[in-house]
């Protein structure tokens, strides 16, 4: 299994840092993913994360793949870089993970749509409805 993991990351002047972690089917948990296999097919699970929102709620079932499908997460967070209430320093994540049961096509992921879409977004301070693109944000 491999995951290639990119940040750009603010405090870094948004320059681009990426990685491939490769190894077993443990190496998801690496990026909040739990996988399983039974028999040919991959069940995703993501795991319990430390963000400030949306409230943890635990490990979530994504969606369960055949062999040669594809499935697509999309979730996006707000964290607290501390626990004290005296410093509300926040981060944003906003996540699209990719995941293959079985050899994708090297553009796989990018040219052909997901055969199981996983949209867990949320607006980051509470609101019922998230931004859509183009929409001003509140």
């Amino acid at each position: 299994m491999a995951v290639h993991e990119v940040l750009y990351d603010e405090a870094a002047g948004h320059v681009r840092h990426d990685e491939v972690l490769s190894g077993g089917i443990e190496r998801a948990r690496d990026v909040g993913l739990w996988l399983t296999i039974e028999g040919s097919t991959t069940i995703v699970d993501r795991l319990p994360g430390r963000a400030a929102y949306p409230r943890d709620r635990g490990t979530t079932r994504l969606f369960t793949l055949s062999p040669g499908q594809v499935g697509r997460y999309r979730a996006n967070f707000r964290f607290t870089f501390t626990q004290c209430a005296c410093n509300p320093s926040w981060f944003y994540e906003d996540w699209i993970v990719h995941v293959g049961n079985g050899p994708v096509e090297p553009d796989g992921f990018i040219h052909r749509e997901p055969d199981h879409d996983a949209d867990n977004r949320v607006h980051l301070y509470g609101g019922s409805v998230r931004p859509t693109a183009g929409s001003p944000h509140r």
